[in-house]
């Protein structure tokens, strides 16, 4: 018989596109085997409660909304879907609360890092207030109740392994893979070179990812700025950051305004366009679950220069540049030299090469197959 499974997935509002990514590609790659399985989205909207009243502040009502749809909402959507499939997949950690309403010995979850427990696993890395924690640890407890917990990189399993959070017989490895978009070649649905039309054909370097404390914009502003006094003619280009009034005070001081540009968010095929087109993708992170902008940025054939972190290097291997975290003299450096000519990058072929062992039809497949021996028809 078909089995019947439910991905759970984050509400849209969230606005987390590697999450959107990750749970849109896996319910495409599972559509490849109708045979063996059925899956289906569950994605609720996040309500409008609080945001209905009157004097409260925008930002602190969505955030009270997510709350409630997180803890309340969600749960009880969750809760009467409960007969309607045979196994339930929680594509985001940070809702693995979900486990609690489902039958845990018939569900999943994807853990792509432990920031969301850091608070409880470790709390003076990251002190939290008391509700806060209790958000927090209700989440974990969800996460150690499910029957099967996949993962991306060896290094998170071995974080997970190393808090005693899932035994290692519940692990699962599952990379994420490399969407269609991501190639060397450019497409059709490319708007890149509109998009970049400001620049006006100058180089420039390029970073991916949002602008919360573990992507080290800080770090990518700091080594932006001083290359540019080796290469004036350099831009840069930051995809997917709404930056924090300190990011901006940063920027006003060291005299980027007029050199950074900011695209709205793209489509994958003009993401791909603008990988394809910079001359180095940065990825100064301290920390990550995986890096997908890694492997993206390689199947496009661009260079890649990282922060010297296992995630990273388990992902990038032999295709990308490493530096220390941090350490912005090492990366002007290093950036330097690749920009030059000084130093050549990894070979072109390497970095496809590597981009090509992750796949999401892979990634479908590893998950099925977990499922079918979860529960056997």
């Amino acid at each position: 018989m078909t089995l019947r499974l439910a991905l759970l997935m984050d509400p849209r509002e969230e606005g987390w596109p590697s999450m959107d990514l990750v749970g849109e590609a896996l319910l495409e790659g599972l559509s490849e085997f109708p045979s063996e399985v059925t899956a289906t989205e569950v994605r609720p909207a996040i309500r409008r409660l609080v945001r209905r009243l009157p004097r409260v502040g925008e930002r602190a009502a969505f955030n009270a909304d997510r709350i409630l749809t997180r803890f309340g909402a969600y749960p009880a959507r969750a809760l009467l879907s409960r007969g309607r499939f045979d196994a339930f997949h929680v594509v985001d950690h940070s809702y693995a609360q979900l486990v609690h309403a489902l039958p845990a010995e018939r569900t999943g979850v994807y853990c792509h890092d432990l920031d969301t427990f850091r608070s409880v696993l470790e709390p003076h890395r990251e002190p939290r207030p008391a509700w806060f924690r209790l958000m927090a640890r209700a989440t974990l407890r969800g996460l150690e109740r499910a029957a099967v917990v996949f993962h991306g990189t060896q290094a998170v399993r071995a974080e997970l392994l190393a808090h005693s959070v899932v035994p290692p017989e519940r692990l699962v490895w599952a990379p994420p893979g490399v969407s269609p978009e991501y190639q060397p070649e450019p497409s059709p649905a490319d708007r890149s070179e509109a998009l970049l039309a400001p620049l006006e054909g100058r180089p420039f370097i390029l970073h991916v990812g949002s602008s919360i404390p573990r992507k080290r914009l800080d770090v990518l502003f700091d080594v932006f700025a001083a290359l540019r006094e080796r290469h004036p003619e350099l831009r840069l280009v930051q995809q997917g950051g709404a930056l924090t009034p300190a990011q901006r005070e940063q920027v006003a001081r060291r005299g980027l305004g007029n050199v950074l540009l900011q695209p709205p968010k793209l489509e994958r095929a003009t993401l791909a366009g603008l990988y394809r087109r910079a001359r180095v993708v940065l990825v100064p992170s301290e920390a990550e679950g995986f890096g997908l902008p890694v492997i993206e940025a390689l199947a496009c054939g661009a260079p890649v220069v990282a922060s010297d972190i296992p995630v990273l290097r388990e992902v990038g291997g032999d295709a990308c540049s490493y530096c220390p975290v941090g350490q912005v003299e090492a990366w002007v450096e290093t950036v330097d030299a690749l920009l030059s000519g000084q130093r050549p990058a990894p070979a072109r072929e390497a970095r496809l090469e590597r981009a090509r062992r992750f796949t999401w039809q892979a990634h479908a497949r590893t998950v099925l197959d977990a499922y079918r021996r979860l529960v056997p028809r």
